[in-house]
């Protein structure tokens, strides 16, 4: 059996798309999954799982909560391994980029493809400048971007299903999951 983190996109955002930590909880149980647990109310959960396959797993995952829900709830997975070593790949990259205003992590459903990653890192701004690195993208903003712009470097539309989390909650999961 291996330990999966996995991340949910767009919850928790109005009164329509509610998903509390405990019935997402619920929920994985339901669908199969073992030894759930929770991390804030904000999609963060850690299980169990016999299954291999990453989409096999997030489909489970994603039909479990589209039925329970009624609505979808994109789910972005990592095995516990993957996940300490985009971790600890991001805390050596912040520490490489000294003096940053916030450094986002953006974990992807699929990897991008050589063209769209050049476009992505080619959005370098006075902001920031963004970084892919397999299934994550690095947001490294500089002090003086638009603090509260959801998108400062305009690069989140090409990274496909996608959600982010800070580098502290990153390194919190890592730390507390792996």
């Amino acid at each position: 059996m291996a330990t999966h983190l996995g991340f949910l996109r767009a919850i928790n955002l109005g009164a329509t798309r509610v998903f509390p930590k405990d019935d997402i909880r619920r929920v994985t149980e339901v669908a199969g999954f073992e030894n759930v647990q929770t991390h804030i109310n904000s999609g963060n959960i850690r299980f169990d799982t016999r299954m291999r396959a990453r989409a096999r797993i997030e489909h489970a995952i994603e039909r479990a909560y589209a039925a329970d829900r009624g609505f979808d709830v994109p789910t972005i997975t990592f095995r516990a391994d993957e996940f300490a070593a985009l971790a600890a790949d991001a805390a050596a990259l912040s520490d490489e980029n000294p003096g940053l205003a916030r450094h986002y992590v953006y974990l992807l459903k699929d990897e991008l493809d050589a063209e769209t990653s050049e476009l992505v890192e080619a959005r370098t701004t006075d902001a920031g400048r963004m970084i892919v690195r397999g299934r994550a993208v690095h947001a490294l903003l500089q002090p003086g971007y638009q603090d509260g712009v959801v998108d400062p470097l305009g690069a989140a539309r090409l990274l496909g299903v996608a959600t982010n989390r800070n580098l502290t909650v990153v390194r919190t999961l890592a730390e507390k999951w792996c």
